[in-house]
């Protein structure tokens, strides 16, 4: 996703991980995607993938793709988390309460999304803009903010409605506007994988609640 949106042409291959090629066991041995190998130096970790593809493709040729606010980067930092305690969890009981803490994570994503960013804000204008219009998390552009979390989002809202019959409430309006915007633009939706490719991989990590 971030190579489309920086603008770059790239191939795509795709591996069986349960059948990785031994090339690839050569290249980063017990390692799981994504990692990046530039000039024979490995990089495992997301953030530095991150970082490094932002410092080298940069402008004039690419353009620069960090959020200007921080907390656009923070604000869902939890919620995947919180997701994988709920699908793991086994406990009837229990399910509750860790519906309840990825329900309060939904909820600080929707309370961002939905106010306003002070770029939005006209100090000369006479009407008050009291909920966000804009389309992602920083604004009407996509950021590295939104490459890290709609993928997350996404692989949520397919497990979690798969395994545990739960919907992202209707009530969120933000995450959902979020959302329909997101699916509007070809560089999340042909990025993502199939749902059918993520219920395959929840299927032996959602264990049934006894």
């Amino acid at each position: 996703m971030i190579l489309w949106l920086k603008g770059v042409k790239f191939n795509v291959t795709t591996v069986d991980m349960a059948r990785k090629p031994e090339e690839l066991k050569d290249l980063a041995p017990g390692t799981n995607p994504p990692f990046l190998v530039y000039n024979k130096e490995l990089k495992t970790d997301f953030i530095k993938i991150e970082e490094f593809l932002e410092q080298t493709l940069a402008p004039p040729r690419y353009p620069h793709l960090s959020p200007r606010n921080k907390e656009s980067f923070d604000v869902g930092c939890n919620l995947f988390a919180k997701f994988s305690a709920y699908i793991k969890n086994t406990q009837k009981e229990a399910n509750k309460t860790f519906e309840k803490s990825l329900l309060k994570e939904f909820k600080r994503l929707d309370d961002y999304l939905n106010t306003p960013l002070l770029d939005e804000i006209d100090p000369d204008s006479t009407e008050e803009l009291t909920v966000s219009r804009r389309l992602f998390l920083d604004g009407d552009q996509l950021t590295l903010a939104d490459c890290s979390l709609l993928p997350k989002l996404h692989i949520i809202k397919v497990a979690a409605k798969k395994y545990r019959d739960f919907d992202i409430p209707v009530e969120f309006s933000g995450v959902w506007r979020y959302l329909h915007n997101a699916y509007a633009r070809e560089e999340f939706t042909h990025t993502c994988p199939e749902d059918k490719e993520i219920e395959n991989t929840y299927a032996s990590v959602a264990k049934q609640k006894s």
